[in-house]
């Protein structure tokens, strides 16, 4: 691409490098080794999450390079900086795990803040583990700068004993060798073999699942989310990103440009299909609430239940991420959806064209059974549904990809915890029966406060081989690696006095996944007096960041915000 001239009258970087009164300011950027032909250049933000905390985000800073090659190479100045992650696989079954959904929340804050300050023209983000994903996306629509999203990409799959295994493996060994089933040597080995190489967790969770969402919203180049970390084209396609950011900022194509609510109504579609993470749910709102599009749980839901599940991905599946890249990626996925009617072609992507236009050449691949086609599907509803009814009257959700019908339907007495410590140490100690439904409550966003994951406890139950005969609903959340009936987002959530918080030992529950509905055999005049001996549950977060979150977080159903959004908009950072 040859360098180009653009005219900053209309670009936020002209409030810090244009006119006398900003020899100041450019004093700065000189003294960082910028030229003059730079400094007048857009100034293009290129932010990672880069960090040491985990193999997700080791590979962020090198890819973060490329893209700057690409901005460079398009007649822009590039301005690296780097945004917090938590981790949500180091994060998960303790403490630190109230702090994962916070993150997201704050890498948005963080981003925006950073662009605002220094009146950066454009961004490219790379995220690579769950929350940095939708938190970058959330930065994006905000700000509404022209703006790429690139992956980091999925991590490669171990091998234990001739078979291969990812983390999942791994925490559900936990459950094995508390029973005695798995022995202290393999333990030891698996933990070794589990994850051998950089990226996020490799199969559908949560980072592939957002991975896959940013492909089919649009805002990241097409093949770009599938490839895996340690593949060299991981480069290719981040400079290309940085290129291409560039043709956005000539042709004046921002976020909400291309987040359309048909373009949310994709995003949802391919997280059903892909058999993907239920957070999808609670991230999807989230975006949309950014540039003001209503689409809550349950316009998420309603797409779920009328999109055929069709890639066989772990945890439901057989396959993992890298596997999907290499018989054609999300553009395979993609295609087969689009050409029977389940995506809308018209919706514009980063690349200038549209859904339809940038899918024309894919061809389907017959030799590989990682993607069916949309009208020969695994199964006929989408791997993730929205249940609704008495005990979640703002809505729950369910991941039932590669679940056959007869195990979406539960009944069953419940088994009551307000944390989720007093439930794993329950299913440690098999301090329950075959058929039980267990209530994690007071794990939502306010109550948590931070609505956790609970992959430790469903990971245990798999591992002590009772993942299917037992059911657990919570208004916390699940890890993208969570199986089994597991519902989540219970709302209204404990802390807020939904019905969940007034549920007793013992109550019947009813879980039909097929119907949609979640109910207890507890009549309405039952919960009303239950309802006047009930006092919210106290938090041991008085300060800090936790309890901040805590004081303006809203519900499950709408993404679990914590401003305003497009609603309370004054002004868009774009257009100062």
């Amino acid at each position: 691409m040859d360098p180009r001239v653009f005219d900053k009258a209309k670009l936020p970087s002209r409030h810090v490098t244009e006119g006398p009164s900003r020899a100041p300011h450019r004093s700065y950027l000189y003294a960082m080794g910028l030229t003059t032909h730079q400094i007048h250049q857009p100034l293009v933000g290129v932010v990672s999450a880069w960090n040491e905390a985990a193999p997700c985000n080791i590979s962020l800073m090198r890819q973060a390079q490329a893209v700057k090659k690409g901005v460079a190479s398009g007649g822009g100045t590039p301005r690296e900086f780097c945004t917090i992650t938590v981790t949500d696989g180091i994060a998960m079954g303790h403490h630190g795990m109230k702090a994962s959904l916070v993150s997201r929340e704050v890498i948005a804050d963080s981003v925006e803040l950073t662009m605002r300050g220094h009146c950066y023209d454009a961004m490219v983000a790379l995220a690579g583990c769950d929350k940095s994903l939708p938190g970058m996306m959330m930065a994006m629509v905000r700000l509404n700068v022209p703006a790429i999203f690139i992956y980091g990409g999925s991590i490669l799959p171990g091998t234990f004993k001739g078979r291969p295994v990812t983390v999942q493996d791994l925490f559900e060994a936990v459950g094995k060798h508390s029973v005695g089933e798995m022995s202290d040597e393999d333990l030891d080995e698996l933990e070794r073999v589990a994850c051998p190489s950089a990226g996020a967790c490799g199969a559908q969770f949560t980072a592939n699942t957002m991975a896959t969402v940013s492909e089919a919203i649009g805002l990241a180049l097409p093949y770009s989310a599938g490839a895996p970390a340690p593949y060299e084209i991981r480069d290719q396609f981040s400079m290309a990103a940085g290129e291409i950011v560039m043709d956005l900022i000539a042709k004046n194509i921002r976020p909400r440009d291309i987040v359309t609510r048909r373009a949310l109504e994709n995003a949802a579609t391919v997280v059903a299909a892909s058999g993907g993470s239920t957070n999808a749910a609670l991230h999807l709102p989230a975006i949309a609430h950014e540039c003001g599009i209503k689409f809550d749980l349950f316009d998420v839901a309603e797409i779920f239940h009328r999109t055929p599940y069709i890639a066989d991905l772990k945890p439901g599946g057989k396959y993992v991420a890298k596997d999907m890249f290499e018989v054609g990626g999300i553009p395979l996925m993609m295609k087969t959806l689009l050409d029977h009617g389940f995506l809308h072609g018209d919706c514009l992507t980063v690349t200038g064209r549209t859904i339809a236009e940038n899918l024309a050449k894919v061809k389907w691949n017959d030799q590989q059974d990682v993607v069916y086609p949309a009208d020969k599907p695994i199964t006929v509803t989408g791997g993730v549904v929205g249940l609704r009814g008495n005990i979640a009257p703002e809505g729950a959700i369910v991941k039932v990809a590669g679940m056959p019908a007869a195990k979406q339907v539960f009944a069953g007495p419940a088994r009551c915890f307000d944390t989720e410590e007093a439930c794993f140490e329950a299913v440690s100690k098999r301090q329950y029966k075959e058929g039980d439904v267990f209530v994690i409550r007071y794990e939502g966003p306010k109550g948590g406060p931070g609505m956790r994951e609970m992959l430790a406890t469903t990971a245990a139950l798999y591992g002590q081989g009772m993942g299917e005969k037992v059911a657990l609903i919570t208004d916390g959340r699940f890890s993208g690696a969570t199986r089994g009936f597991c519902v989540g987002h219970v709302g209204p959530e404990a802390a807020s006095g939904g019905p969940i918080a007034l549920l007793r030992d013992g109550d019947i529950i009813r879980l039909d996944a097929i119907k949609g509905t979640l109910d207890a055999d507890v009549s309405e005049a039952e919960f009303a007096e239950r309802k006047k001996s009930w006092k919210p549950r106290q938090t041991f977060y008085g300060s800090g960041a936790i309890w901040k979150y805590a004081q303006t977080v809203g519900n499950a159903r709408d993404g679990a915000v914590t401003h305003p959004g497009h609603t309370g908009e004054k002004h868009v950072y774009a257009d100062l």
